[in-house]
């Protein structure tokens, strides 16, 4: 028992990872391509990965939503997670980084699941039916969090789940002192979510911060 959350460091992360992380020699490629990119910085843990795939299958997902892709680790272990009978839709601006993306789904077999939209999620969010998905992950341009959160929220059916990343951003959102336009994104919506009468929520020490929310 403890009653604050234990620091993490190398070894204690390197222990979880071998012992509760089974990433498919597909997603280990990805993410060791992704690595080596400009911006491997955007790419989410493979804990972090393993953790969405276990809520996928936890709370028997089969439609799911994702706004910022990048080359589509997250997308990858959440889409094999729901089972061949799911279906994903992708929002993201780069086509260069959702080719990486694409030519991955296609060997892990989930490439026909996944409906891809490129460019502005907010114009293509605007597209979709209402109570349609029973999962979303929101990973995109921090400013905009707000508005993915309104739209995810109407997208998704009673009862579904969102997650976002980043909640943490850094460490930022606990230090005053930073007040650029990201940081103050976050801790707004850090801070409407818990006042939010639509939804329940927890934020869970994962990553950079993942905030779970269920819609009531």
């Amino acid at each position: 028992m403890s009653n604050k959350t234990l620091q993490m460091d190398d070894a204690l992360l390197g222990y979880i990872r071998q012992t509760s992380v089974h990433e498919s020699s597909i997603a280990k490629r990805l993410r060791e391509e992704t690595m080596a990119l400009e911006w491997a910085r955007m790419q989410i843990a493979p804990e972090q990965g393993a953790f969405m795939a276990f809520i996928a299958r936890l709370t028997h997902s089969k439609m799911y939503l994702e706004i910022g892709t990048f080359t589509g680790y997250s997308m990858l272990w959440v889409t094999q997670a729901m089972g061949e009978e799911s279906h994903s839709v992708s929002c993201d601006l780069s086509k260069e980084w959702t080719d990486i993306a694409q030519r991955y789904w296609r060997e892990a077999g989930i490439s026909e699941q996944i409906d891809l939209h490129l460019g502005k999620a907010e114009q293509s969010l605007k597209t979709m039916r209402i109570s349609t998905f029973d999962l979303a992950f929101i990973d995109a341009d921090k400013e905009n969090y707000d508005t993915y959160y309104e739209q995810c929220l109407r997208l998704l059916r009673p009862g579904g789940l969102l997650m976002i990343d980043n909640i943490f951003w850094g460490g930022a959102v606990a230090d005053l002192k930073k007040d650029d336009d990201e940081t103050l994104a976050i801790r707004a919506l850090n801070s409407k979510i818990m006042k939010d009468k639509r939804v329940d929520a927890s934020m869970v020490s994962i990553g950079d911060g993942l905030m779970m929310v269920y819609k009531k």
